[in-house]
């Protein structure tokens, strides 16, 4: 029985000490408990990974562009198909980081199929969506996004997901719709979270939704980017776009956006208008991080629509400025294609080159026969000289200045004139009557009255003799041509 009564009387003494030892136990479970929930705060807390945003547009509506300058990095398209880069996201208040994983689809069809790496059912609840549209463009805009849309929907039904998890994902759209507040009453604090939104009451207190609203529910939130916004001026200096346009354009775009519950923002990278207000937006919707922009409608080319803000009502406010358009006209009725200018010549001609084309010519006159030096020479045109000396005698000279020298020796290749030789010796007969027939000449008298007396014309008679003789001996002629001391000899 000792040992029995040491244990009861070390009991009994040590009283105080294990007092002191409980309390102490005490306090250093409350301290891990503290430092544990403290930790579990901060992992509740901090930024989520695999978050996914999912971007759809046509080949050169600027998809690219826009997310790497989201990025901080200058536009570089790698390869084609499917593309990926990932926005850096930062919680300044908690001083935490992330990362979100950016996937950008081609424009073509043809690679609609690689969406199965981007977007599976597990990683759908985490994931945005957004459609590009070219504003510079505006007639393609419309087609764009319903195609887009159609091949998104076709690829979420692929994914088989239970329909009580679709309904789940659809019903939080709807809620999130609902529950938009305007940014001035809205929670002003840290970013953080959003608790999960359960319970029943909630769900009876909801306001139904609006006409046309969420009649597409996709079941992940989208967000509609309109992009080269800037081209705005041109349109209205190249293709006579007015005010007219540019509201039934953002009516259109409108009422697309409340049937798949989507937000709307105008950008423009070249004039860097509105990117700071998408990169905001996106981190609020897939981080809950605060946000403080209300809706823009003011600016045509600046346009801001968040998700849950619009309705029919503020969309008819467009529809009054409208006066050779209606509402529910086609879009593509008003909004028409320019037509293509097309070249007066159906066929591209090209200058030839300027030393190809002189050798061509070159060869052209080198193959033509060689022109008669008086061919084109009026035959009744006397020369202007003679290139015979000065010094020969009379009769030689007569000969070699007489007109009828070129017109009694022509060129064999010249046709017809031997049928115009009469013709020219009547003329020069007429003139050589004329001038020895003159008044004022006293041997012109003396002839005329010794022809008169005789019954005769001698002077007319002796000019047809020498012509004559002149047609007759050709080779005469050019025998009096030779040189005075020629004939001495």
């Amino acid at each position: 029985m000792a040992p029995v009564q040491e244990k009861k009387i070390l009991g009994a003494a040590g009283a105080p000490d294990t007092i002191e030892n409980t309390i102490e136990d005490e306090e250093g479970q409350n301290l891990w408990s503290s430092i544990l929930s403290e930790v579990s705060t901060r992992s509740l807390s901090k930024l989520p990974s695999g978050k996914n945003i999912l971007v759809f547009g046509e080949d050169g509506s600027g998809k690219t562009t826009i997310m790497a300058k989201l990025q901080g990095a200058e536009h570089n398209k790698n390869g084609r198909g499917l593309e990926f880069l990932y926005l850096s996201v930062h919680d300044e208040d908690r001083d935490d980081q992330t990362r979100c994983n950016v996937w950008i689809l081609d424009g073509d069809l043809y690679h609609k199929g690689l969406l199965k790496f981007a977007a599976s059912a597990e990683s759908l609840t985490d994931t945005l969506v957004v459609f590009v549209a070219d504003m510079s463009r505006p007639w393609t805009i419309m087609e764009s996004l319903q195609k887009w849309a159609s091949v998104l929907r076709e690829h979420i039904d692929k994914l088989k997901i239970q329909p009580e998890e679709m309904r789940r994902l659809e019903q939080e759209l709807v809620k999130h719709f609902q529950e938009y507040v305007e940014p001035e009453g809205a929670f002003q604090g840290s970013p953080q979270r959003r608790g999960p939104v359960s319970g029943t009451d909630d769900e009876e207190v909801v306001l139904p939704l609006g006409e046309n609203v969420l009649t597409n529910n996709l079941g992940i939130p989208v967000l509609v980017v309109c992009t080269k916004c800037d081209a705005v001026s041109v349109l209205e200096k190249e293709h006579d776009y007015r005010e007219e346009h540019f509201d039934f354009i953002q009516s259109h775009i409108r009422r697309f956006c409340l049937q798949y519950g989507a937000a709307l923002i105008y950008t423009s990278v070249k004039e860097e208008k509105n990117l700071d207000l998408l990169y905001k937006y996106i981190v609020h919707k897939m981080y809950d991080f605060q946000f403080t922009t209300s809706a823009l409608v003011v600016e045509k080319d600046a346009v801001f629509i968040p998700s849950g803000w619009d309705n029919e009502k503020k969309i008819a406010i467009l529809h009054e400025n409208f006066t050779t358009v209606k509402p529910e006209d086609a879009f593509e009725d008003f909004i028409v294609k320019p037509p293509v200018r097309k070249l007066v010549h159906d066929k591209e001609v090209a200058a030839e080159d300027e030393q190809v084309f002189l050798m061509k010519q070159q060869s052209l006159l080198a193959k033509q026969p060689a022109t008669p030096t008086r061919a084109n020479e009026s035959p009744a045109r006397a020369p202007t000289g003679s290139p015979r000396p000065s010094s020969r005698s009379g009769p030689a000279n007569v000969a070699s200045v007489s007109p009828m020298t070129a017109v009694k020796k022509p060129d064999p290749n010249m046709k017809g004139a031997a049928a115009n030789e009469g013709v020219l010796a009547n003329f020069f007969n007429s003139l050589l009557s004329k001038k020895t027939g003159s008044p004022g000449s006293p041997s012109a008298g003396g002839v005329q009255s010794s022809a008169k007396k005789a019954g005769q014309k001698p002077v007319l008679t002796d000019v047809q003799a020498e012509l004559d003789r002149m047609t007759r001996k050709p080779d005469s002629i050019s025998a009096n041509d030779t040189s005075p001391t020629e004939n001495e000899d």
